[in-house]
């Protein structure tokens, strides 16, 4: 696996976000990693996670691109002639989770025009610059919005897909209570 890790502070760390510059922003891009997890790792976090003191709050940006992750559940067996469960595998193409400074963890797909690849670096490379950032997909699609736009209309997008998912929810519901009074009611 590849795992590029930057953490800026200072001025420079203000185009992510104002609190930045002062706590510093954490940037990770883990690529092409593979595991194997049993579940009683998973259900064993909890005590790690939990701490009494409220930690300061770091925005960052943890890419995950190419995973692939196996869950395998090594409880006990209750019927011994079960063959066992099955493992699970998480593959995931590419998830974005950045932590604003409100301190809320977002949980997004990589959109086409934003995606960010960070060129693997020789020493050469680094003597002309410490990263590089290729775009990815048609540049025609982002002529017409301003970068500060993207961000805006993402979360304008995020509202809309929400409240679609409500109101076909509600939908659903409403016919529901409907086939009790009618078996053979049509929309």
């Amino acid at each position: 696996p590849e795992v590029c890790l930057r953490l800026e502070v200072g001025p420079s760390a203000a185009v992510h976000s104002p609190l930045a510059v002062q706590n510093g922003f954490l940037h990770l891009l883990v690529h092409s990693y593979t595991a194997e997890l049993f579940m009683s790792f998973l259900t064993n976090l909890g005590p790690f996670l939990e701490d009494e003191i409220i930690p300061e709050v770091i925005p960052m940006e943890i890419e995950v691109v190419d995973a692939k992750i196996t869950l395998k559940d090594d409880s006990p067996r209750i019927y011994p002639t079960s063959p066992g469960p099955v493992p699970i595998t998480l593959a995931v193409d590419h998830v974005v989770v950045k932590r604003r400074d409100d301190g809320v963890f977002y949980l997004t797909g990589q959109q086409h025009w934003e995606t960010c690849f960070i060129l693997p670096h020789t020493p050469q490379a680094e003597q002309k610059a410490p990263a590089e950032c290729v775009l990815a997909g048609p540049a025609a699609g982002t002529r017409g919005l301003q970068l500060k736009e993207v961000p805006e209309l993402q979360r304008e997008l995020q509202t809309v897909k929400i409240a679609l998912a409500e109101a076909n929810m509600d939908k659903a519901r409403l016919l529901q209570e409907i086939r009790k009074y009618n078996p053979l009611f049509q929309l």
